[in-house]
């Protein structure tokens, strides 16, 4: 299997004051296509600056990364743009969905920002929301719908576009443990069956263990 993600020597620091922290300390990792790898580590660890670096949404990082076997780190904003539209995928701890917009429309903007026709669009999310057990909640806000829902609505959201890889940061862990476990499987399933990668950061070693395989970040480093 060809690799979705190639990430060497990624490195990333702050300074605070005089003192620098170095979060990443020159991480190597591979993802290939189809498999679902667990970024696991403690709060604070740098499973999220990972994240953001991996997902082009703040600059500053050393290293290389390469997505879908395109270099992607020295990208202009037109070009980080491009990439997140066309091959990534993200859910979040929180959903952040948009709150005027119901769970159909939700899925459906992104895809029309891709350039996909409204029925398409509709029709794909209506699939997927059907796929999540949410087929009778298309219409309702999200104030309208459970923490659960709201996050099954995320991933579905995340998955609209078919992307090759999909990046969550902790994705159920705004939610009980039994809701969890089953957003947990149906994320999983969706990804699995529509062949994409994944890279899922999580503190949770039970949900780690569900994975394809698990990967952890300790002082800056992969282990």
């Amino acid at each position: 299997m060809s690799d979705v993600l190639h990430v060497a020597g990624l490195t990333r620091s702050f300074r605070q004051g005089e003192t620098v922290i170095e979060v990443l300390r020159g991480v190597d990792l591979s993802v290939a296509a189809g498999e679902i790898v667990a970024l696991l580590g403690p709060s604070g660890s740098g499973k999220s600056t990972m994240l953001q670096a991996v997902g082009l949404l703040e600059g500053g990082f050393g290293g290389a990364i390469s997505i879908a076997g395109e270099r992607v780190e020295a990208l202009d904003a037109a070009g980080r743009t491009r990439v997140r539209r066309d091959r990534l995928g993200f859910v979040y701890q929180f959903h952040h969905l948009l709150p005027d917009f119901t769970a159909a429309e939700n899925v459906v903007l992104p895809q029309l920002i891709a350039g996909k026709a409204h029925a398409e669009a509709g029709s794909r999310a209506a699939q997927l929301l059907g796929d999540l057990g949410l087929g009778a909640r298309l219409d309702h806000r999200p104030a309208q719908l459970s923490g659960g829902e709201q996050q099954r609505v995320a991933v579905a959201r995340a998955l609209a576009n078919r992307p090759v890889l999909v990046l969550a940061d902790e994705p159920t862990g705004n939610l009980d443990e039994a809701t969890a476990a089953k957003v947990l499987d149906e994320l999983l399933s969706l990804v699995r069956g529509q062949g994409s990668a994944a890279l899922i950061a999580t503190h949770n070693l039970a949900l780690a263990q569900r994975m394809d395989r698990v990967v952890t970040l300790h002082e800056g480093r992969l282990a």
